[in-house]
C-alpha cells in the first residue's frame, strides 16, 4: 500500500510539473521533462537540463548522452527503470544554453519534492550544475567519484555523460566512477559523513529528517 501511495504521489507531482509556468522557459519549451524511473529507487541521478531530444519526447536523457548513461547503468547490472533520472531544471533552455540562476531557483522545489517522495539511498550528481546545487564550492574535477554522506543519504558526484562525448578521454573516468557505485552503496556505513554549512541545510532537509 505504501508503494502505491508513493507512485500516485509521484505521478501527481509529474502532472504538476508539466503545467509549470514558473519561469520564462515555459514559453519556449516543447514539452516539460519531469523525470522518470522507479518510484522506490535507491539511486537518483540528477543531470543539468533537458536537451533537444528530451524536449521533443518529454523524457530525460534520451539523446546521445542518455544512450551513454544507459550503457553506464548496464555496467553495474541496472536498467533505467530501476533508478530515477531527472534534472536540475525541467525545461530545455533555448539552444541548450546554460540554465540561468533564476531558472534554477524557480525549478528547485520540484526536485526537492521528487526526492521527498522517492527518498533514495544515493544521489548521483551528473555534471557541475547538479553538483553546485549541493556543494557550490566544489570542483567536479576534484571530487568526482568520491562519496560523502549527509544524514543517511550518500552523495556521489560524477561528470555528466555528455562530457565523454565532447572529450573522449573522460569516458574511461566516468565508467570507472560508475563501477564504484554498487560497492559504495553496499558499504554505506563506511562513507564519511559531513555536516553541511548552515546555508546548505535547507537543501538537505529531505535527507536529514528521520523516517516516519
Amino acid at each position: 500500500m505504501l508503494l502505491s501511495n508513493h507512485m500516485s504521489a509521484l505521478a501527481e507531482l509529474c502532472r504538476e510539473i508539466e503545467n509549470c509556468q514558473g519561469c520564462g522557459l515555459a514559453s519556449s519549451r516543447t514539452r516539460v521533462v519531469p523525470g522518470e524511473g522507479a518510484e522506490d529507487a535507491d539511486l537518483f541521478f540528477i543531470g543539468e537540463a533537458p536537451g533537444w531530444y528530451e524536449d521533443q519526447q518529454g523524457r530525460p536523457f534520451v539523446g546521445p548522452a542518455g544512450q551513454f548513461l544507459s550503457q553506464l547503468l548496464a555496467l553495474i547490472g541496472l536498467r533505467r527503470e530501476q533508478v530515477y533520472i531527472s534534472n536540475v531544471i525541467k525545461c530545455r533552455p533555448p539552444q541548450n544554453r546554460d540554465p540561468l540562476p533564476a531558472e534554477i531557483e524557480a525549478c528547485c522545489g520540484w526536485l526537492d519534492r521528487q526526492l521527498e517522495i522517492i527518498r533514495p539511498r544515493m544521489i548521483i550528481t551528473l555534471g557541475r550544475y547538479s553538483l553546485a546545487r549541493y556543494f557550490p564550492n566544489e570542483s567536479i574535477g576534484k571530487v568526482h567519484g568520491k562519496a560523502r554522506k549527509v544524514g543517511d543519504v550518500i552523495f556521489f558526484p560524477m561528470y555528466h555523460p555528455a562530457a565523454a562525448l565532447h572529450q573522449g578521454s573522460l569516458r574511461s573516468i566516468i565508467e570507472e566512477d560508475m563501477r564504484k557505485i554498487p560497492l559504495t552503496l553496499a558499504q554505506s556505513e563506511e562513507v564519511a559523513e559531513i555536516v553541511p554549512e548552515p546555508r546548505q541545510l535547507n537543501l538537505f532537509q529531505v535527507e536529514l529528517h528521520e523516517d516516519e
